[in-house]
């Protein structure tokens, strides 16, 4: 990341979804250690920036921004400077529902300028394609509609 092209990013508010870019705390990843939990994103020394968007039901969902993304379950970045180089975007096959606030850093992260207006300007859809995502998962967890394996996988 260039500091020049970086955004320091404060809650939005977009028409319908409150959304802050922040981090996962210390006490996030004590509490889902990788062992247990190994699908969580975590490198030591690397906090993950996520799109944290404030749901209707008491909880919030957390997407990462990732570089390298190999599958389709993902808002990608286009016309980037990043997405140049490399599959850039929201990642909703690593989605982590919140429910605890102390999870959540209360500083804001920084993320390329022009990611940040691409998410900005594509919240809807993003928000609308994760709550999708989170809604087929849950449906194949209870048994009520079950996916494809490869689909699942």
């Amino acid at each position: 990341m260039h500091d020049e092209e970086e955004k320091d990013v404060s809650c939005t508010q977009n028409d319908e979804f409150d959304f802050q870019i922040l981090k996962l705390t210390d006490a996030f990843y004590k509490a889902y250690p990788h062992k247990q939990y190994p699908e969580i994103l975590m490198k030591k020394q690397r906090g993950y920036n996520c799109l944290l968007i404030q749901s209707h039901y008491d909880y919030f969902i957390c997407i990462p921004f990732r570089s390298n993304i190999i599958h389709t379950s993902a808002f990608l970045f286009k016309g980037t400077q990043r997405s140049q180089k490399h599959r850039s975007g929201l990642d909703y096959t690593k989605t982590i529902i919140i429910k605890n606030p102390e999870h959540i850093e209360s500083t804001d992260a920084m993320i390329d300028k022009d990611e940040y207006m691409k998410t900005v300007k594509y919240i809807k859809k993003i928000t609308n394609e994760v709550l999708n995502y989170i809604d087929k998962y849950v449906l194949h967890m209870n048994k009520i509609k079950l996916m494809n394996p490869k689909e699942f996988n």
